[in-house]
């Protein structure tokens, strides 16, 4: 039984199976909320997953990789994000029944409920830092600071990872090109957020818990936060080894073990595979099928959603609004879309054009 269990952990923990169960599990939390933010539930997923630590404590692997310094904080990281999810998805449903039948939110109630800040507040901010204070000294004590030796060039650490926040930009290095993993989608993450009061004027949601006003908002975030940031931590954490290959959290971190470079870009799959004739000599007739298909994807499918999907969207944002939040949505999407492909069929770029340092 208890090989069985690890096997299917390593087997369940490949990039495409996690992916897929990662985004199975936000769709399951969104569509059945109600159901699934139930004191009973969260219940029996912390008594699931300490009932997993447990068994999975003796193994040599999975010890070696849960108890090294630097992945303790991200243990927590996971319980947390588990829990404060599922709270403000139960709050957001208890707000959503009682705005239907009429009745002030949670929020709403509390408001009236008034404090003195002195003592109350205080008295509760000082016992909070004292505890957290202990906590701090014990952990400074029981678990040693991950601090290696100096830098050497003769003797690179395999893997060499960056600081866990900023493991998922590592992560994106592999399937796209620095200037993208680095820069842009940074960039955009960072004028997204920027432009959120400005194409989503909505003014329902503010100061209380709700999914039913701003369903929209509210699922894209999960997914950014919870799929692209947590799931990328926690692959860059707990399975990514040696040489940057993918293992299963009871697999041996073996230093040989090397995935193979296969990746071809697109337009080897369309001269030379599909035509079966070798790739052309100029690089914009080489790259004409990757660049006709990346500007299709940018400016075809805002104005097909908008017909469709997003009609209502569309009226409600505008014409300027609704493109800024399509193209951010867009190259949000092209993160999975091209994570699936490099893992199914090894697509490495759309458009590779390494003369002019140009790679999608």
């Amino acid at each position: 039984m208890g090989d069985f269990i690890k096997e299917a952990s390593n087997w369940l923990t490949q990039p495409t199976i996690f992916s897929l169960l990662s985004v199975a599990l936000i769709v399951a939390l969104v569509v059945f909320r109600r159901q699934l933010t139930t004191i009973p539930v969260i219940v029996a997923v912390f008594v699931g997953m300490t009932a997993y630590f447990v068994f999975a404590w003796s193994d040599p692997n999975f010890n070696k990789i849960i108890t090294k310094p630097d992945n303790v904080p991200i243990i927590i990281l996971l319980a947390t994000v588990i829990f404060f999810t599922w709270l403000s998805l139960r709050r957001a449903v208890i707000n959503d029944e009682r705005i239907a039948k009429g009745e002030p939110t949670l929020e709403g109630e509390l408001a009236k409920q008034k404090v003195f800040v002195w003592p109350d507040l205080v008295y509760s901010e000082f016992i909070c830092l004292v505890a957290f204070t202990a906590l701090l000294l014990v952990w400074s004590i029981e678990i040693p600071a991950p601090i290696e030796e100096p830098a050497a060039t003769a003797r690179t650490p395999n893997p060499s990872k960056a600081p866990w926040y900023f493991l998922g930009l590592q992560e994106l290095l592999v399937y796209f090109d620095p200037w993208i993993a680095g820069v842009l989608l940074p960039g955009f993450i960072i004028a997204g957020l920027c432009a959120i009061p400005y194409v989503d004027p909505n003014p329902k949601g503010n100061g209380y818990y709700t999914f039913n006003e701003r369903p929209f908002a509210i699922t894209f975030y999960l997914v950014g936060f919870v799929l692209f940031w947590v799931a990328f931590v926690i692959l860059g954490t707990f399975l990514r080894g040696p040489n940057w290959s993918f293992f299963g959290p009871f697999e041996y971190w073996d230093i040989h073990k090397l995935e193979p470079m296969v990746n071809v870009d697109l337009s080897t799959y369309f001269w030379v595979k599909l035509l079966d004739m070798p790739r052309p000599l100029n690089p914009w007739v080489r790259e004409l099928p990757g660049i006709v298909l990346v500007l299709g994807y940018f400016l075809v499918t805002p104005a097909l959603l908008a017909k469709t999907v997003f009609r209502t969207k569309f009226k409600e944002m505008g014409v300027v609004g609704y493109n800024i939040t399509m193209h951010m949505l867009l190259w949000f999407a092209l993160i999975p879309i091209k994570m699936a492909l490099r893992w199914t069929v090894s697509l490495k770029y759309f458009v590779g054009m390494p003369e002019f340092f140009f790679n999608i």
